[in-house]
């Protein structure tokens, strides 16, 4: 395929031409493209980050503090505070 055609078809699977005429639609043409580009570039690192934290076997830490209670509970005693919601009295 020539360049011209390439551009074209590029250029047409962008959007709607718009402009005056053709120079300045190919600028617009290019702006698109530009635009398009930041958001496929911004998605794939989205993605990538995404992929490598997948499956990070990392524990989840969390800390009561609850000065009414003894320092030392059981799980069971833990529970038996928690109520339907998950929230603690």
């Amino acid at each position: 395929m020539k360049k011209q055609t390439i551009w074209r078809l590029l250029a047409k699977s962008l959007g709607e031409k718009t402009g005056k005429n053709n120079t300045e639609a190919d600028k617009i043409a290019v702006i698109r493209l530009l635009m398009f580009l930041s958001i496929f570039v911004t998605n794939c690192f989205i993605v990538a980050g995404v992929v490598r934290h997948w499956d990070d076997d990392q524990p989840i830490i969390i800390i009561e503090k609850d000065v009414s209670s003894s320092l030392f509970q059981t799980q069971e005693e833990r529970l038996l505070k928690t109520n339907r919601n998950l929230e603690y009295d």
